[in-house]
C-alpha cells in the first residue's frame, strides 16, 4: 500500500503542556515502515510511568504510556497511512418519556469483528498489518476511528471541531420536548492493555496494570478539561457473550456530554438518602459475609441487593470522585488487589469467564463531593455453561428477578480467590 509521512502539528491539549518536552526518533519502527519519526510531547507521570503523546495520520490523538524500566527505546513512529476523513460526528435525539439522549452513531456498523492476530488493528503496525498503533509499546491510548461521541467537541481544541448544535449546558440536556436533537459531542479512546494479540486486563504483570491506572488517571483528567464533557467512563468488556468485537486486551473511555442516566438516579438515591450514602455503604459491606477481598485501601464485595448473578463492586475507602483524586498509595495496592480478583473470577469455572468491568467515576461539574468511584463487575454468567438473558421483566420494565444469594454468590468468589497465587511483578 503506499504510504505519506504526516504529522499534524496544530495545538493541542496533548502538546506543550507544563512538563512535557519534545523527543523524536525512528527506534522501534516495523520493519517495512518509513525511517521518519513521530514528534512526541513526554511528560512523566507517578510510579515511573513516561507519557508520550503524538497524532495518527488523520490527526486523532495517540498517547503511550511506557512501563518503568520499560525496554522501549524513546522513539516512536510517525503514522504514515493514508487515511479516509473521520466521520462525521453523531446526532442524539432525546426520549421525551425518560429524558434520555440516544445517540445514532451508524458508522459503527462497519467496524472490524473479531479479526486473526496478522490482521489486529490494536496490534503493532507490521510491514503487512497497517494498524492503529505505529510503533512497539506498553500501553497505548488513541481516539476510536468510529466514535460514539465526537470528533466534534463543545468549542474547537487541536484538531477537534467544534460542533454544530452543541448541548447548552445540563439544564439545556434536562429540558423535555417533542423532537429535540443535539450534537454528539465527546470523545471515545481505546485503550490498549498490552501489544499481545489475545488476553484481558486480569492477564498483566502488577507493574502493567499499574501503568494502566496511571493512564486511566491521566486520560480521567485530559477528557475532564474538554469543553462540553460532563462524566468520563473507563470501561472493559470481556468475552464474545458480552459482545467484544476485538480479542486483544483492550478496554475504552467515552467521555459523555451528559450526566448518565445511572449516574442521575444516583443522585436522586443521594439526595433522599444522604451525603454520607457510600461510607455508610462500605461500613454496611465491611461487616458482612460479602466481601470477597480487602486491602488498607480498598474493599471488594457482592453488594447486598446484586442483580446478576456475579457481581462485584470494589470501592475505595476514603471519598475520592474519580481516578485522577486517587493517591499514589491507592493506586499502588489497587493494580494486584484488581489482577486478583480478576484472576478469582476466571477461577471459578474451567474457561474464562465473560464481564463488564465498568469504572462509575463522579461527574466533571456535579455531585463531586457526593459519589464516590467505584468499580462496578458483572457477569450473565450463572454456571459453566448457562448465561442470564434479560427477558420481558428485566429488559422491559427494569424490574429484576436473581436466581443466586448475594452471600452464596461471594462465598464461591471468596474461595475462588484464595486458589489463585498473590499477582507478580513483571521481570524483565
Amino acid at each position: 500500500m503506499p504510504y505519506r509521512v504526516y504529522v499534524n502539528m496544530d495545538p493541542s491539549p496533548e502538546f506543550g503542556a507544563p512538563g512535557s518536552t519534545a523527543a523524536s526518533g525512528n527506534d522501534g519502527a516495523p520493519t517495512g515502515s518509513p525511517a521518519a519519526d513521530a514528534v512526541l510531547a513526554v511528560t512523566t507521570l507517578g510510579a515511573g510511568v513516561v507519557k508520550r503523546s503524538t497524532r495518527l495520520a488523520d490527526g486523532r490523538d495517540l498517547v503511550y504510556y511506557d512501563d518503568p524500566g520499560t525496554a522501549l527505546g524513546p522513539q516512536r513512529s510517525v503514522d504514515a497511512r493514508i487515511l479516509d476523513p473521520r466521520p462525521e460526528t453523531a446526532t442524539m435525539r432525546q426520549d421525551v418519556l425518560t429524558g434520555d439522549w440516544i445517540t445514532f452513531a451508524t458508522k459503527r456498523q462497519t467496524r472490524v469483528m473479531m479479526p486473526s492476530a496478522d490482521a489486529d488493528p490494536l496490534a503493532p503496525q507490521s510491514a503487512t498489518n497497517p494498524s492503529e498503533v505505529p510503533s512497539r509499546y506498553d500501553v497505548a491510548v488513541f481516539e476510536n476511528r468510529s466514535p460514539s461521541f465526537g470528533p466534534a467537541l463543545a468549542a474547537a481544541v487541536g484538531t477537534a471541531p467544534e460542533a454544530a448544535d452543541p448541548p447548552r449546558g445540563l439544564d439545556d440536556l434536562e429540558t423535555l420536548g417533542l423532537g429535540r436533537t443535539r450534537t454528539s459531542v465527546g470523545r471515545c479512546e481505546v485503550v490498549c492493555f498490552s501489544p499481545e494479540h489475545s488476553g484481558s486486563f486480569g492477564t498483566q504483570s502488577v507493574t502493567r496494570a499499574r501503568t494502566v491506572i496511571e493512564a486511566w488517571a491521566d486520560r480521567t483528567a485530559a477528557l475532564s478539561a474538554l469543553p462540553g464533557i460532563e462524566q468520563v467512563f473507563p470501561f472493559e468488556n470481556r468475552g464474545e457473550a458480552i459482545g467484544v468485537t476485538l480479542p486483544h486486551p483492550h478496554g475504552q473511555i467515552y467521555a459523555y456530554p451528559y450526566v448518565t442516566p445511572r449516574t442521575q438516579r444516583l443522585r436522586e438515591s443521594i439526595a433522599r438518602a444522604g451525603d454520607d450514602l457510600f461510607a455508610r455503604i462500605l461500613d454496611a459491606e465491611q461487616g458482612s459475609e460479602r466481601v470477597v477481598l480487602q486491602g488498607e485501601h480498598w474493599t471488594a464485595f457482592v453488594p447486598f441487593a446484586a442483580r446478576w448473578p456475579l457481581e462485584v463492586q470494589l470501592l475505595p475507602h476514603r471519598h475520592v470522585p474519580d481516578f485522577a483524586a486517587l493517591d499514589d498509595a491507592e493506586r499502588d495496592e489497587l493494580a494486584p488487589l484488581y489482577l486478583r480478583l480478576l484472576r478469582g473470577v476466571d477461577a471459578l469455572y474451567d474457561s474464562p469467564t465473560p464481564y463488564i468491568a465498568a469504572w462509575h467515576q463522579a461527574p466533571v461539574h456535579v455531585g463531586r463531593d457526593t459519589i464516590r468511584m467505584r468499580l462496578e463487575l458483572t457477569s450473565p454468567r450463572r454456571a459453566a455453561d448457562k448465561l442470564k438473558f434479560l427477558a420481558g421483566s428485566e429488559a422491559a420494565m427494569s424490574a429484576w428477578t436473581a436466581e443466586i444469594l448475594p452471600e452464596d454468590a461471594a462465598a464461591r468468589l471468596r474461595d475462588a480467590i484464595a486458589s489463585v497465587p498473590e499477582p507478580a511483578e513483571e521481570t524483565r
